[in-house]
């Protein structure tokens, strides 16, 4: 596209044209085919408390358990992306190690935050204490880090980060905005809460897509599914594939809350999990539709989100207690000329 200066436009106006121009282009579309960059890095987004490390701990072994080497990355403050991998045990943390190790004067080594299980091999940023810093600065301190430690040389065929999606700081934004990942999954359920949250990680995708980023959404993972449908019609409006369905099972529930790794290719889920793993690894990272908030309440029946409900205007009387009395203004207006 070829724009035209006017010769007595002054530098600020050319300037803004340019610019304008340069938003009016039209952006390539995101690559369909496989991920060919040797390792796939891929950030895991979703609601807290949705079961994003139950999701990732499962997958993450049952990748090992396939014969691939992977890295699991827990990049949310609450540092509990690894406990189930470890059985409940905590993982010390990199903010943590490495504050620590600073005041003694010694350098943080791999051995000292990175730790395996059964050809699992994982870590955790951490984050301050509550009041005491942000968390989404820890997330950036955290891989500085990584990149000092060599993150850019590890040899692995995944890695998988475990980002808090209900945040919207630049932080937790960074695999997206800086594209360290080549994709990313959202784990959502039949709530319009983890859809919610789900819809504006797809925002933040198209966004950085409309500024030259790269990154694309491989798909959803539905955990807890109870039929309902929401989430796999959130899917299909968003134009995002569904990767699995992990249903809402008793089973389920209490093997995870008892620290048990149920991704083990002789166990009872272990097919779904498998799957799930051949679906992560496969799928290609697309250009989603974030949907409106209106068409996202569509997706609920009105008594369940609330959507007839008609906003009724306050007034001044109402927010006093008392009724105000209409006094004649002291400004003075001018006829115009």
């Amino acid at each position: 596209m070829t724009t035209v200066y006017s010769s007595i436009a002054s530098p600020a106006d050319r300037m803004t044209e340019r610019l304008r121009a340069e938003a009016r282009e039209e952006q390539p579309g995101p690559a369909t085919g496989p991920v060919t960059k040797e390792t796939q890095i891929i950030a895991i987004y979703g609601k807290g408390g949705i079961g994003k490390s139950f999701t990732l701990a499962n997958l993450s072994y049952m990748m090992a358990q396939q014969g691939k080497k992977v890295l699991l990355i827990g990049c949310d403050p609450k540092s509990d992306t690894t406990s189930l991998l470890f059985g409940g045990k905590a993982c010390p943390t990199i903010i943590e190690t490495s504050s620590r190790k600073k005041l003694a004067g010694d350098e943080v080594k791999i051995g000292d935050v990175c730790f395996k299980r059964d050809g699992v091999y994982a870590m955790e940023l951490g984050g301050p204490e509550v009041g005491r810093g942000c968390g989404g600065r820890g997330i950036i301190h955290g891989f500085e880090t990584l990149e000092k430690l060599g993150f850019h040389e590890w040899g692995f065929d995944y890695v998988l980060l475990d980002f808090l999606g209900d945040v919207v700081c630049g932080g937790f934004g960074l695999p997206i905005a800086r594209d360290m990942c080549q994709k990313v999954i959202v784990v959502a359920s039949n709530d319009l809460q983890s859809l919610y949250v789900a819809n504006n990680v797809c925002s933040a995708v198209e966004y950085f897509r409309k500024l030259g980023g790269n990154v694309g959404v491989a798909g959803m993972v539905i955990n807890k599914d109870d039929g309902t449908g929401e989430a796999a019609a959130f899917a299909e409006r968003a134009g995002i594939p569904i990767l699995s369905a992990i249903p809402a099972n008793e089973d389920i529930r209490r093997k995870s809350a008892n620290y048990e790794i149920i991704g083990k290719p002789d166990g009872e889920w272990g097919p779904l999990f498998g799957e799930l793993a051949e679906n992560v690894g496969s799928a290609p990272p697309v250009r989603p539709k974030p949907l409106t908030q209106d068409e996202l309440l569509g997706l609920f029946a009105s008594e369940v989100v609330g959507r007839n409900v008609v906003l009724q205007p306050a007034t001044l009387e109402e927010m006093c207690g008392v009724s105000s009395i209409e006094k004649p203004t002291l400004e003075v207006v001018y006829d115009a000329a």
